[in-house]
């Protein structure tokens, strides 16, 4: 009967253990994939306590995993882009820039949000085009800052440690009063049925902002992000013009992009 019971705990303890692996795969999945999550998101996608979520986010910060923030966790990759740490899906993310960047032509006015896939969109903008880039992201000002023909306006306003751009009513009010040709944003989260999603309200109200004051908008993303949501909404698919993925524009997995009426490069 001890024996028994010995053996009980130690299978319980087994199963125990590798449900906590799955649990981490998981959550490391969904950051690099959204670059952000949040503990109570996360409880609820893994049926488990948001104190369990917690402490799993706590253990993989403690091994550089990701970044333990307030309610949730941070991508390294995502918030520390100039060092290479770990970027996610580099090569489909390169691919994506490659295409977008051949979208900017002599003369524009362009459009930024952040993000680790428009900081390599801006690094492959030839040395001579001429044209003139509005940002919200330090980051993608700072990356631009040598190239010798753009010229770079820095939107400022709040600056949020999260995501690495600036918020607010100042940047929404000089969004306002601007016109671009091109907006270029990345997405956490696209489907055919939601549009493009995200999980932060303050970059929600931005993205709308930038979005309303562009001619065009151009929704970048690696193919893996497809079919997925997050729980705010940024625009509808009907506002989405070109929508650019490392995929072949005539890849199966696009179709419903296509359907929809949506430039597909």
């Amino acid at each position: 009967m001890q024996l028994f019971a010995i053996l009980e705990l130690y299978f319980a303890g087994k199963r125990s253990m590798m449900l906590k692996k799955e649990r981490h795969n998981f959550i490391i999945k969904r950051i690099n994939l959204h670059n952000k999550v949040l503990s109570s998101d996360l409880a609820e996608q893994l049926k488990v306590s948001e104190d369990t979520v917690r402490r799993d986010l706590n253990e993989l910060a403690d091994l550089g995993k990701l970044l333990k923030v307030h309610g949730g966790a941070l991508s390294r990759s995502y918030h520390f882009p100039f060092n290479g740490v770990d970027i996610y899906a580099l090569d489909a993310k390169k691919e994506v820039a490659r295409k977008a960047a051949k979208l900017i032509k002599d003369g524009m006015n362009i459009l930024t949000a952040g993000g680790t896939t428009v900081i390599e969109m801006v690094k492959n903008i030839p040395v001579n085009t001429k044209a003139v880039i509005f940002t919200i992201s330090p980051l993608i000002a700072l990356e631009l800052a040598d190239h010798p023909n753009i010229h770079v306006i820095l939107i400022g306003g709040q600056f949020s440690k999260n995501s690495h751009v600036t918020v607010g009513s100042q940047v929404t009010n000089y969004l306002s009063e601007i016109r671009a040709d091109l907006c270029f944003l990345g997405t956490n989260g696209l489907s055919a049925e939601s549009g493009v999603t995200d999980s932060d309200l303050e970059v929600v109200q931005v993205k709308k902002a930038m979005i309303r004051a562009a001619n065009k908008l151009v929704v970048l993303t690696i193919s893996e992000k497809l079919n997925s949501e997050q729980r705010m909404k940024v625009c509808a698919n009907n506002q989405i013009n070109t929508l650019i993925t490392e995929l072949n524009p005539e890849s199966k997995e696009l179709t419903a992009y296509h359907e929809l009426g949506i430039n597909i490069l």
